[in-house]
């Protein structure tokens, strides 16, 4: 390809897609499109081309380029191109690339001067190319030909328009050297998008068809008509260049031989030409690589110092080296200790914030679960009254007994301590599968080293296994110790005396702990879930439990109560949860056959979650409301009719139930106090021991260091990938680095005086060319002239000015060390050139004074 400039930088963009790619990035430089912007004619195509440094593009007179071209240039090992509309194909030859443009034009637009906005898209492959847009757009045209429509001058606009919007596009504005720059469509279109002038470099062209007698220096030199990034001056090859197939070698070599010749552009003849229009093009893709770097180091150094403190202890890593295997376990033995007791004891460090785990589960069973299911147990009416009735009727045999046994009350406790065996030895198997799952969720940092995890979590599960047996056992010996003395002396026991005089349900409720007149018992949130859909259905409401109501609010501010339900002949029900809901539901209802809430004979209240369910029935059990056995009352009274129609052995039931109640009430509260610390001594205590003193121990006894501490493929893989990440954004930050310091970025140009572009817009609203005559006479050669008297030179709007005064001749070169270069881009030493010939009068070497600014010239 013919553009050094941009091979150049395609090694810098190499490094840091590489770079990147070793971490499994991509890096997103997104350079900027390029789009060329001119009037018909004007060489757009060609200063395209030649930035390429291909002939590939269609020439000739008239509106050649028809449809907008995108090409997208992409690096590539191999050097080829193909069309979006034809991807199956590869060409190679570049003549072929421009027939195939103009057959595809010719395919949408016809072949008599049509325009279309669908763009062709094309994109050329080749390893000398940075991956650029570069966008080929109609020349700018007022007057339609052929098949084009009445409206094509704002057609082609708005397709311009379209593409140069963008910010992040770099504008050539085109226009040729011998029409009037004041009147440049391509510089206005620009000036709309792009006011403060950052992305606009003006392109002229057709510099050596300029009529005799005239030139563009001042406009070159960016005095006349300024532009913030100022002008580059090109020679294009002509059309009989290109029928003559003349390479673009030979005609940058003839284009710098134009500048050097020529008497008024050969002082700037090192920043006019093709090559400086590259080099400026890719020094703006240098500043844009340079602009992204900063952000891409801070992302790289943010990755790094993530990394950072993992990789540390892997630098020096040493896979077989026994002492860092010994170092390791005694580590992770230690680490899950620590682990072990701040699940389960608590920690303010690495709080679960989503769900109950460890300690605070095993609470929940001890102080929740186990005394629902103790209720639950303790208080079937129906089974119990028949039983008191069996052993009075039992002990007194053939004759009728005058006094209440106390045999039968014996009895009767006894049988109720026995039934306390199972839900305690429930409550021990419950807090055994939440160490279980406590022990698994503190070996999952053992996770590197598969078979010291293995070995961990079975050794500890086996201890907590035979722990298990010797808990349930002391548990058992309580219970038998309960059952071997029947102690009526204890101090809250009632008597006989007291027994005979209390109903059942005061006995209840005396029984229950915690009961006071305004203790309120639980807060929250819970969904009626039975009130039908005419009436609004299913609401959420804020609960508040007391010992002696439950009332509902509209919100937890608790200001407008909705309703208050005494909870007297209240019990609680399990309902089944419906087909469609994932809600847990569990119901309130009336022994006595009463409405609830209005016209509900019971309310279903509905939870998000089972366990929430558990909780809220442990809070009703402390309010004393107790669950439904699984006959109705009714039938319980009938079948206590049935067993108790003697009046006096009425009576004796009564009694003996009213003591058994308060005796089971007083083991019930001690078998509550002891199973916790049973549980914990025996248990919890003793495996958290087992684990600080005795796991090492067991570890060794079970495998050698060596097998325990082998790592697993994964972390093997996981620490190589670690390393390898680490060490490559250490490399991608080097070349960011060397980046920076290999390239120079050029400030922005200062801002000018651009307003002309406006003004010329107003005031010649038609490009209007001025004849040679009016320069010089016919046959007469150029002058060169002195300094005129008058002001400094202004820049004048030429639209308004052209009109009134006549344009002043332009002179071939400026006295040497007279010139000041207001070029933005560059400032290269000047070529020396023949000294102007200076009138009479004015002794050489005497600086000159600008032209006055009243007749400012057009340049053509």
């Amino acid at each position: 390809m013919g553009n050094r400039g941009m091979e150049e930088l395609i090694p810098l963009v190499n490094k840091l897609q590489d770079a990147f790619s070793s971490i499994g990035q991509s890096c997103h430089l997104d350079l900027p499109q390029i789009a060329v912007v001119g009037g018909q004619s004007a060489g757009k195509s060609s200063v395209l081309e030649n930035f390429v440094g291909r002939d590939f593009l269609p020439r000739g007179s008239g509106i050649v380029t028809r449809r907008p071209l995108i090409l997208q240039l992409i690096f590539s090992k191999t050097e080829y191109a193909e069309f979006l509309h034809c991807k199956s194909r590869k060409f190679t030859d570049f003549e072929e690339v421009r027939q195939e443009i103009e057959a595809e034009t010719d395919r949408v637009t016809g072949t008599n001067k049509g325009i279309s906005p669908v763009p062709i898209n094309l994109r050329v492959y080749s390893p000398h190319v940075l991956n650029l847009t570069l966008i080929d757009l109609p020349g700018i045209t007022k007057v339609p030909v052929g098949d084009q429509p009445q409206d094509i001058e704002y057609q082609i606009k708005d397709m311009i328009l379209q593409f140069i919007s963008r910010e992040s596009s770099l504008i050539l504005a085109v226009t040729p050297a011998n029409m009037d720059l004041a009147n440049s469509d391509a510089l206005k279109l620009a000036k709309e998008v792009d006011p403060q002038g950052l992305r606009t470099i003006g392109v002229i062209t057709k510099l050596d068809l300029m009529d005799e007698g005239t030139d563009a220096r001042d406009v070159l030199e960016n005095k006349l008509l300024p532009l913030r990034r100022g002008y580059i001056g090109v020679v294009n090859r002509s059309q009989k260049d290109i029928e003559g197939k003349k390479d673009i070698r030979t005609a940058l070599a003839a284009e710098r031989k134009f500048f050097l010749s020529h008497p008024a552009y050969r002082h700037i003849a090192d920043r006019m030409g093709t090559p400086h229009l590259q080099k400026t093009l890719n020094q703006q893709l240098t500043n844009h690589i340079r602009e992204s770097l900063p952000a891409l180091r801070s992302k790289l150094q943010s990755q790094l110092l993530s990394l950072e403190k993992e990789v540390e202890e892997y630098k020096n890593f040493r896979p077989d080296d026994p002492t860092r295997k010994t170092k390791a376990l005694l580590q992770m033995v230690q680490q899950f200790g620590v682990d072990f007791e701040k699940r389960i004891e608590g920690s303010g460090d690495q709080v679960d914030t989503l769900e109950l785990s460890g300690g605070a589960r095993i609470n929940r069973i001890f102080h929740e679960r186990f005394p629902f299911e103790l209720v639950k147990m303790e208080f079937d009416e129906k089974d119990l009254r028949r039983e008191i009735s069996y052993a009075i009727k039992n002990i007194h045999g053939v004759r009728t007994g005058l006094f209440t046994p106390d045999l039968a009350f014996e009895a009767i406790v006894k049988k109720q301590v026995v039934k306390l065996k199972e839900p305690c030895l429930k409550c021990v198997d419950l807090v055994i599968q939440e160490l279980i799952n406590t022990v698994r969720q503190c070996t999952s940092k053992l996770s590197s080293y598969p078979r010291l995890r293995e070995e961990t979590e079975r050794i500890v599960t086996t201890y907590i296994r035979e722990r298990e047996g010797r808990t349930k056992d002391q548990i058992l010996l309580l219970i038998d110790i309960e059952q071997s003395y029947i102690n009526t002396n204890h101090e809250d026991f009632i008597g006989f005396a007291n027994a005979q005089q209390r109903s059942t349900q005061l006995n209840k409720k005396r029984a229950v702990p915690n009961q006071g007149e305004i203790l309120v018992i639980r807060r929250g949130w819970l969904t009626i879930n039975n009130i039908s859909l005419m009436k609004g259905g299913s609401k959420e409401y804020w609960f508040v439990l007391t010992a002696e109501s439950l009332s509902w609010y509209k919100d937890e501010e608790e200001k407008e109560k909705k309703y208050m339900l005494p909870l007297d002949n209240l019990k609680i029900r399990d309902v089944e949860k419906g087909f469609m809901s994932n809600k847990h539901v569990f119901a309130i209802f009336n022994t006595e056959q009463r409405n609830v809430y209005k016209d509900l004979r019971q309310i279903e209240l509905a939870c998000d979650s089972q366990e929430d369910v558990d909780s809220w029935k442990a809070s009703f059990l402390r309010a004393g409301v107790y669950p439904e056995k699984d006959q109705a009352e009714n039938e319980d009274g009938a079948q206590e009719n049935t067993f108790s129609m003697d009046p006096q052995l009425e009576r004796q039931v009564e009694t003996i139930r009213n003591l058994v109640d308060s005796y089971v009430a007083i083991i019930n509260k001690s078998i509550r106090d002891l199973m916790p610390k049973t549980i914990m001594h025996l248990m919890i205590n003793n495996t958290k021991a087992f684990i600080h003193h005795e796991l090492l121990a067991y570890l060794y006894s079970s495998a050698d260091q060596s097998s325990l501490m082998e790592e697993s493929a994964d972390q093997a893989q996981r620490r190589d990938d670690m390393l390898r990440m680490y060490h490559a954004l250490k490399e991608a930050l080097n070349i960011i680095g060397d980046i920076s310091t290999s390239t120079v970025s050029t400030p922005v140009p200062p801002p000018v005086d651009d307003t002309w572009i406006q003004n010329a817009s107003s005031h010649s609203p038609t490009p209007q060319r001025r004849p040679v005559s009016s320069v010089h006479p016919p046959g007469r050669p150029p002058a060169v002239r002195g300094p005129t008297p008058g002001p400094p030179l202004i820049p004048v709007p030429v639209g308004a000015a052209s009109f009134s005064a006549p344009p002043i001749p332009s002179r071939p070169g400026p006295h040497p060390g007279v010139f000041a270069n207001n070029d933005p881009f560059s400032a290269p030493p000047q070529i020396p050139s023949r000294p102007a010939r200076i009138p009479p009068g004015i002794p050489p070497g005497v600086p000159r004074r600008p032209p006055p600014s009243a007749p400012a010239r057009p340049f053509f």
